[in-house]
C-alpha cells in the first residue's frame, strides 16, 4: 500500500493526519507542498485542491483529516 501525505509544516490538521498514520504503523511519503513545487502541483491535479493535508492511498484521495476514512481506506479497526 502506497500513502502520500501532502502538507505543509504548519498545518495542525497535516500534523494530526502524520500522527494517526505513525500510531497505526502506517509508512508513508511527507510531501512539503511549502517549499516543494512539484508536490503542490501533483496534489493539486490529483484532489482539484489548494488545502492541505491531502492524502493519497493507493489513488485514493482524502482531502483533510477524516479519521473515519482513513480507517476505512487502511484497513484499519
Amino acid at each position: 500500500m502506497k500513502v502520500k501525505v501532502y502538507s505543509t509544516p504548519t498545518c495542525p490538521w497535516c500534523l494530526k493526519t502524520k500522527e494517526f498514520l505513525k500510531a497505526n504503523k502506517v509508512s508513508f511519503i511527507d510531501a512539503d507542498v511549502g517549499t516543494d513545487k512539484v508536490a503542490a502541483e501533483e496534489m493539486i491535479s490529483k484532489s482539484g485542491q489548494m488545502g492541505v493535508p491531502v492524502i493519497d492511498i493507493d489513488g485514493k484521495i482524502i482531502v483533510g483529516f477524516n479519521e473515519t476514512e482513513l480507517k476505512s481506506s487502511l484497513n484499519l479497526k
